[in-house]
């Protein structure tokens, strides 16, 4: 059980940095800190978007229309928080003790 729970440690802590390189780029991509038409940088973005964009879409379906501010990747990160700090309350189930 204890590989369980470290799994889902380590599956959790690689979305959580994919989520904050995923927000950092997007804000310096707004503010013209990066530009999409870099081939690196493209690149990057569009996998991390790939990548996040299943989340994101499921998560876009509960929430109200918000002209000009995404709240998926907000709420996405929020639900990530809950579900970590789950895990670590409850790490005493997969130890056995």
């Amino acid at each position: 059980m204890v590989t369980l729970y470290q799994a889902i440690s380590l599956i959790l802590q690689v979305v959580w940095f994919i989520m904050i390189a995923h927000i950092v780029m997007s804000w310096l991509i707004n503010f013209q800190v990066l530009n999409l038409r870099q081939p690196l940088v493209a690149q990057i973005w569009y996998g991390l978007n790939n990548l996040l964009e299943p989340l994101y879409s499921r998560i876009r379906r509960f929430l109200p229309a918000t002209p000009g501010i995404d709240l998926a990747p907000l709420v996405a990160f929020i639900i990530l928080i809950i579900i970590r700090q789950a895990l670590y309350n409850n790490q005493g189930f997969f130890y056995g003790y």
